[in-house]
């Protein structure tokens, strides 16, 4: 063991999740880091599928001396935090896919994995939330014939992963948006709708600028590689292409849903506060009529022609009382109140 693993955040078994050799589209054996030289040293076909989480400066570096890996690669998989891309060195290219994954509490989070792909090996490194690629290896192992083609049938595999694991978290939005929709038009305001609108409207915007650039990243592959990715992967590049075309269409609306959303809530917010204001605006007025009347006999006056008729008082209490009933009926039927 390297000597700095025992600084490592985690031990190397935590950190080397798989270590396999190919040969003809057939597992080999599990190899440790230390005998990928003697097992590339003839050159039959075989490859190496490397799996990675998270690993410190001291296990990369040792993976990069057995595969010769680029040091700007390597460095920028060590630090992690890269836009989604794909770079060549040589004759090996280092890609950087985004990826999502739904926690136990259904919160969504992202993580990125980087790959070193060459012509005898394929090396994923993954950081923060995702998935093992161990079901994308054993879909490989399920298909020998694509798989003797090479590490490139790998990278399709650990590609449509990446990308179909984005589908669940597209419905699982969607069904959220429809809860948030239900509680939009209960009438009744909440400080918490508006919170949840705007955390799902980043979740979906992160994952469009997660999504997105994958298409030129397939685009490319099929495109500008054909030493690497062979002719008879590209169908299969199509399909993953034609997976990310199709989410980036369901962000997109839903992206649109929930502006629409937060919109309304907003309009509703204000129509409602249009009600209060119409309600209080009818009693002030109701209010105003005795207030009248009162301010008016409130006066100290002594020659008032009421203030000696017999029935004076009684006729304009029903005086007020007629005025406020119609100035009520009016503000009824004017649905102020």
């Amino acid at each position: 063991m390297h000597p700095a693993d025992d600084d490592a955040p985690f031990p190397r078994s935590e950190m080397l999740r798989s270590c396999v050799h190919y040969r003809d589209g057939r597992r080999v054996a599990d190899l440790s880091l230390e005998a990928i030289s003697e097992a590339l040293a003839v050159d039959d076909g075989s490859f190496v599928w490397v799996g990675l989480y998270e690993p410190d400066a001291a296990l990369l570096a040792k993976v990069q001396e057995e595969f010769g890996l680029h040091p700007l690669a390597v460095e920028d998989a060590l630090k992690a935090h890269q836009r989604p891309k794909v770079e060549a060195y040589g004759d090996a290219l280092f890609i950087v896919l985004h990826t999502a994954q739904a926690s136990e509490t259904l919160e969504i989070g992202f993580g990125e994995t980087h790959v070193f792909f060459g012509p005898r090996y394929l090396v994923t490194v993954r950081h923060g939330p995702s998935l093992p690629y161990a079901a994308a290896r054993e879909r490989c192992e399920q298909q020998p014939a694509l798989l003797a083609l090479g590490p490139g049938f790998g990278l399709y595999a650990v590609l449509d992963q990446v990308v179909d694991h984005y589908f669940p978290m597209v419905e699982q939005y969607r069904r959220e948006l429809e809860r948030i929709e239900a509680e939009l038009f209960d009438g009744h305001f909440k400080r918490e709708t508006v919170r949840r609108l705007y955390d799902l409207k980043r979740d979906v915007t992160r994952m469009r600028l997660a999504v997105s650039p994958l298409g030129d990243v397939l685009g490319q592959l099929a495109r500008l590689y054909p030493s690497l990715v062979r002719p008879e992967l590209k169908v299969y590049l199509r399909d993953v292409n034609d997976h990310v075309l199709r989410v980036t269409e369901a962000t997109d609306t839903l992206r649109e849903m929930l502006s629409a959303a937060m919109s309304v809530n907003l309009a509703l917010v204000a129509a409602e506060q249009g009600e209060v204001v119409k309600r209080l605006a009818g009693w002030a007025a109701l209010l105003a009529v005795p207030t009248l009347f009162a301010s008016w006999y409130g006066m100290n006056f002594e020659s008032m022609p009421e203030f000696k008729e017999r029935y004076g008082y009684p006729v304009l209490i029903g005086v007020l009382v007629v005025v406020c009933g119609l100035l009520y009926w009016k503000l009824r039927k004017a649905r102020w109140l």
